[in-house]
């Protein structure tokens, strides 16, 4: 006996409805998902004292550490790094200063966007919405390596904003560039980088923060490693790239002469990754103060932190003016 249309369509409809409902069921779980991984963020961040601020194209972790009322020192990590590489100077700074550290975009707890976002000076200007959004009205201004080229891209947005900066192991130009070592040059180059990101470990990520010390035997930190891990392949070869491209445009010298205001800059004498004479080309910024920390390697306020926040304590001191 021969089945009716009806009695196809039946069966038919049933199959669309009950895979309509499972479609519905999976974006709802998606959502859910999505929604307490957004919260175990949220959760976790807090945990650590720090919060997020919700802006255009992702979320920033911000981490404040000190008297609300005393004057502001803002703090930028490097490429790969995150609000933990300032730990062992925090101590010290917070007892009379507002410390604040934001992750960049793509870094720490920050959002990892697969577009963009990524530019210096977009950085720069996500730092400044966060100050707004905590009230601040002038800050001094601390940025290591690649964060001292965001820390320039603010104070060119806002002079009104930074009243004083300070870079750490920040290279001038890219021609200072002398090298992140075999496996940070290798995960840049493509193909084999991607490769390499995907087959990461602890020890390969470890090899390549190498240079970032003056000891070449000093093993960093496992939350360093884990900063590393934490980002993507796609945020940690954008911001590189956005960086060169940054100098490539103007050198720090070059647009620190144009900015004036108060400038500090610390290298170590054993600094593996700038020429050594990379901290000269800053004399050409009118009034800049210069300093060279025997002993120290790319990461001073890691490797020398008691000489890293006492420069930084002379120097900030009054630079915030009276009002956070």
């Amino acid at each position: 006996m021969n089945a009716s249309p009806e009695s196809h369509a039946r069966p038919a409809g049933r199959r669309r409805r009950r895979r309509a409902i499972a479609a519905a069921a999976l974006i709802a779980a998606a959502g859910l998902l999505a929604a307490n991984t957004a919260a175990v963020s949220r959760q976790s961040a807090e945990a650590e004292g720090g919060s997020i601020a919700r802006l255009d194209g992702g979320g920033v972790h911000v981490r404040q550490d000190g008297p609300r009322d005393a004057p502001a020192l803002v703090l930028i990590h490097g490429l790969a790094g995150s609000v933990r590489w300032w730990d062992p100077v925090v101590p010290a700074l917070a007892g009379s200063r507002r410390v604040i550290r934001v992750d960049l975009l793509g870094h720490g707890r920050s959002a990892k966007p697969a577009g963009g976002g990524y530019a210096i000076q977009d950085q720069g200007r996500r730092v400044g919405r966060v100050l707004d959004r905590l009230g601040v009205r002038h800050a001094a201004v601390v940025g290591h390596s690649t964060g001292g080229a965001v820390a320039t891209a603010l104070a060119e947005q806002r002079p009104g904003l930074v009243t004083a900066l300070a870079l750490i192991g920040s290279g001038p130009s890219p021609d200072a560039f002398v090298s992140d070592g075999f496996v940070g040059r290798l995960l840049f180059v493509p193909v084999a980088g991607q490769l390499l990101w995907r087959a990461r470990t602890d020890g390969v990520l470890r090899r390549g923060l190498e240079t970032a010390f003056a000891d070449p035997g000093r093993e960093a930190p496992q939350p360093l490693v884990d900063d590393v891990r934490g980002m993507t392949y796609h945020s940690l070869t954008a911001t590189s790239r956005a960086a060169d491209e940054y100098l490539e445009r103007g050198t720090l010298p070059d647009r620190l002469a144009a900015l004036g205001g108060p400038l500090l800059v610390l290298f170590g004498e054993e600094d593996r990754r700038w020429r050594a004479s990379a901290a000269e080309e800053y004399r050409a910024v009118p009034g800049a103060r210069i300093e060279l920390l025997p002993g120290v390697g790319h990461s001073p306020m890691i490797e020398d932190p008691d000489r890293t926040a006492g420069a930084l304590l002379a120097f900030t001191a009054g630079a915030a003016g009276p009002e956070a």
